[in-house]
């Protein structure tokens, strides 16, 4: 079989296209990863002249095959996360240092998590993915840090499952500030069938925005809780950050003492618009909700939650 030359490049979507599933390929060459989102790095990286000009689409067993050619790192962590609550702050946090690979809610591992590939080639190409992520591009990266969509909270035991020895964080938040957040601004996952089936489903009706937010809200800690009880997942508070990063967390992401220091360079900053200065909102959040929304939260969410602080 002729040798693979994909060193420098990563996937950035992976879709069915008659019947077969495709990989495309983006050059990244040595550049870091530091933008909120992988999607963010991928606009940016498309930018360049080379990506302007040169594409590369594969089969999905070339992921496979990359990672048996050239394996990546193994995953050293998993974020999973209610929304809302900290999750890009940490992993922003952990983007400052050089010897992390932080991977932001890449698409394509959405794609593959919820795809209806058969189990064991799902599990292949989920494997040959977060491989082709944890390629040391620059040299001296040490750990990969995978953050997951919010809705991923729903596939927790199958990424488990491909990978038994990564410890996994859910972070969380009281639902009554999420879902004011949500109704400010909507994620993708709190309209009504934009992300396709996933596990904030449920079969009853909605009447308001209020009551279908504070449901998703309430599935979404209600699948972190079963998980963290049945996986041994650690649960953080939004109320911990950032200050866990000193403590428990940095035991967790096994951060040394320079490293502990490193990682508070971004904590002045907004995480999700590094332009801006961040500053507390859950007060706001909480006098803005309106009592139906409060009613609604004490309905459906606020059960998971005061579970998951018990923990």
């Amino acid at each position: 079989m002729q040798a693979l030359r994909l060193d420098g490049w990563l996937p950035i979507r992976v879709w069915q296209e008659a019947g077969e599933w495709r990989v495309d390929w983006c050059w990244f060459g040595d550049r870091r990863l530091s933008q909120p989102f992988f999607g963010d790095a991928v606009e940016e990286a498309l930018r360049v002249p080379f990506n302007l000009v040169f594409r590369r689409q594969t089969p999905l067993d070339v992921l496979g095959q990359w990672q048996r050619q050239s394996p990546g790192l193994a995953p050293s962590a998993f974020i999973f996360h209610a929304s809302r609550c900290g999750s890009t702050l940490i992993s922003q946090m952990l983007a400052q240092l050089d010897d992390h690979i932080v991977i932001s809610e890449p698409p394509p591992l959405d794609a593959l998590l919820r795809s209806d590939l058969p189990p064991a080639g799902r599990r292949v190409a989920l494997k040959g993915l977060v491989s082709a992520y944890g390629q040391r591009r620059r040299g001296g990266e040490q750990r990969l840090v995978i953050k997951l969509d919010a809705w991923n909270i729903g596939e927790l035991a199958l990424l488990r499952e491909c990978f038994p020895d990564t410890p996994r964080l859910f972070l969380y938040r009281d639902p009554l500030e999420i879902a004011v957040s949500h109704l400010r601004r909507p994620g993708m996952h709190m309209v009504p069938g934009l992300i396709g089936a996933s596990v904030l489903d449920d079969e009853l009706p909605f009447v308001s925005q209020e009551d279908f937010i504070s449901r998703r809200v309430g599935r979404l800690l209600a699948t972190g809780l079963e998980h963290c009880q049945a996986f041994a997942a650690m649960a953080v508070d939004y109320t911990e950050l950032p200050e866990a990063m000193t403590g428990r967390l940095a035991a967790f992401f096994r951060l040394d003492d320079e490293q502990r220091r490193r990682v508070f360079a971004k904590v002045g900053q907004h995480a999700k618009q590094p332009a801006q200065a961040f500053t507390g909102d859950s007060e706001d959040k909480r006098r803005e909700a309106s009592a139906l929304l409060h009613e609604r939260v004490r309905c459906y969410a606020q059960a998971p939650y005061e579970a998951l602080r018990s923990l």
